[in-house]
């Protein structure tokens, strides 16, 4: 198992992509990371980093900065944890007029009914009939 952290140069997303692309395509690659900011290439396993540069270099400058064994990962130290604030519950106030504003809003959304007239052939002779 090996590290092998590579400085490759591109500008775009689709550099990048590719790049990603590339690297995946090879057999006993374990896990690769970059960092876009750094433009470093880290890839993990079984690989060998000269066949890895002269595929990248299709696409991009790419140099081997290092190539060792995997390092652990970092412990991160646990913070204490913060007790978070209780939520408070709603006034009586508060919800009296919570309600009232409801109410409105319902009142607001209603429709107003529509009505409808039903004539017959007596009252209105003109009116159209379908038999």
């Amino acid at each position: 198992m090996k590290q092998v952290v590579l400085k490759v140069n591109f500008h775009d997303e689709r550099t990048r992509k590719k790049i990603m692309k590339t690297v995946s395509g090879n057999s006993g690659v374990d896990s690769i990371s970059m960092d876009s900011k750094d433009m470093k290439l880290t890839v993990t396993g079984e690989v060998d980093p000269v066949s890895l540069v002269s595929k990248l270099r299709k696409h991009c400058n790419a140099d081997i900065l290092s190539v060792g064994p995997p390092k652990a990962p970092e412990k991160k130290k646990e913070e204490p944890k913060k007790e978070e604030p209780k939520k408070q519950e709603p006034k009586k106030d508060d919800l009296a007029e919570f309600q009232k504003l409801w109410i409105a809003h319902q009142n607001a959304q209603m429709v107003p009914l529509q009505h409808y007239y039903v004539r017959s052939v007596d009252e209105d002779p003109n009116a159209c009939v379908i038999c």
